[in-house]
């Protein structure tokens, strides 16, 4: 069979022919490029996202050498640090405990009280486009909203909040397949401008708490017996922000695309047919923000009769498993009315996104402020994506409203 064609074949603009290829081959294939073993059926990835054979890290169980792995160059250390202190990269015992007190702090409450500012914000920002008659729609509005939201929710200063967009992006950067040492160094100095930026913040916050996600945090460090350590808080506040505004700005401009490409859809959105609710998960499944997620092999494991060793890699194709057949009737197919919509666009299991209620407040805010304000909002220019796989979103999306 040889080698599976994977990103040498895959057309950033369209993925999904590679993934149906990759489907058709197998359910694990070995990817030499990348040292991976490729996991692009639905019923596998859901199932790998949930077993506790596999983990985001391996350190809380081996050392990099009893793991068969070569430990981060040194000059990385900074990114690692604020990197595998956060949930995203954790496992139990302190996973569980860290995301039981974030959760304690990260409330239901506490997200639906954004909802007037979220609204408010998107609101100015749709009328700020349609004002102009038009813009790109990433850096007008996918880009900001998200980023304002977290920002307020963390408590950080207004003058401040132009800094985080950049950092978060340098961060993001190690996050895609074999990332470059240019990609390493812009990382590694973004973590140490953020970690000295919130130890601040955290001293400041520590002399006067206020209502904010930072304050709520000290406090729960503060309290007596189990609590956050101050590199955990400072590793859950870039955690919140890097999640909770990617898979927002890449969602938006993912499904506006999609959306253009669909003009019946789009009616039936504009004309009240399909519920906001259900079109935001739709969206979400056919063109994913996050379409590869990384997970260690702590135990042996088999896949449809092959066998994967302890120490390997397997990368789970969030992209090509939104588009299964076996799971998704039609899945090629835009459908904002679909009902039965088990995708993985959010993770699963133990790792599953935290701020997915406000990522979804976040999508129903900006798609809602654009129907209303700009209901003859139309396609000015063929898109620009980004580079890479891992996270997957537009450069731009040039639109015209009026």
């Amino acid at each position: 069979m040889g080698e599976p064609q994977f990103l040498s074949a895959a057309d950033p603009a369209n993925p999904y022919p590679t993934y149906a290829a990759l489907r058709a081959q197998g359910r694990a294939l070995w990817y030499e490029p990348s040292g991976q073993w490729l996991i692009p059926h639905h019923r596998d990835v859901t199932t790998l996202l949930r077993d506790r054979r596999l983990g985001r890290t391996y350190l809380h169980r081996f050392t990099h050498k009893g793991f068969g792995r070569t430990p981060p160059p040194a000059a990385h250390e900074p990114f690692h640090v604020l990197n595998d202190n956060g949930l995203l990269d954790l496992e139990a015992p302190r996973h569980t405990r860290i995301r039981r007190l974030v959760s304690k702090a990260f409330t239901p409450r506490r997200v639906a009280e954004l909802q007037p500012y979220i609204e408010e914000l998107a609101g100015e920002r749709v009328a700020g486009l349609v004002a102009d008659g038009g813009g790109d729609l990433v850096s007008r509005l996918a880009e900001p909203l998200p980023v304002a939201v977290i920002a307020q929710m963390l408590g950080i200063p207004e003058p401040d909040r132009h800094l985080l967009r950049p950092w978060s992006a340098a961060i993001c950067g190690m996050y895609e397949l074999n990332p470059s040492e240019e990609t390493a160094r812009a990382a590694v100095e973004a973590s140490v401008e953020f970690t000295a930026y919130l130890r601040d913040l955290i001293k400041e916050r520590r002399k006067s708490l206020g209502d904010d996600l930072i304050s709520a945090l000290i406090a729960l460090h503060d309290e007596d017996g189990t609590r956050l350590t101050e590199q955990e808080m400072i590793s859950t506040a870039v955690l919140l922000l890097n999640a909770g505004h990617e898979a927002t700005v890449n969602s938006t401009g993912n499904g506006w695309w999609a959306l253009f490409r669909h003009p019946d859809q789009l009616a039936a959105l504009r004309s009240g047919d399909v519920p906001l609710s259900t079109a935001v998960e739709e969206l979400l499944r056919y063109d994913s923000p996050l379409h590869l997620f990384e997970r260690w092999v702590l135990e042996d494991i088999e896949v449809d009769g092959v066998a994967i060793p302890r120490g390997s890699e397997v990368a789970l194709l969030f992209g090509s498993a939104n588009r299964d057949p076996e799971a998704f009737a039609d899945p090629d197919r835009l459908d904002l009315s679909r009902t039965d919509n088990p995708h993985v666009s959010l993770g699963g299991g133990i790792h599953y996104c935290l701020g997915a209620p406000l990522a979804r407040l976040e999508l129903a805010a900006s798609y809602s402020q654009l129907l209303r304000q700009a209901p003859g909002l139309r396609l000015a220019a063929e898109p620009r994506w980004k580079e890479g796989l891992v996270i997957r979103g537009l450069r731009e999306l040039l639109v015209e409203a009026g």
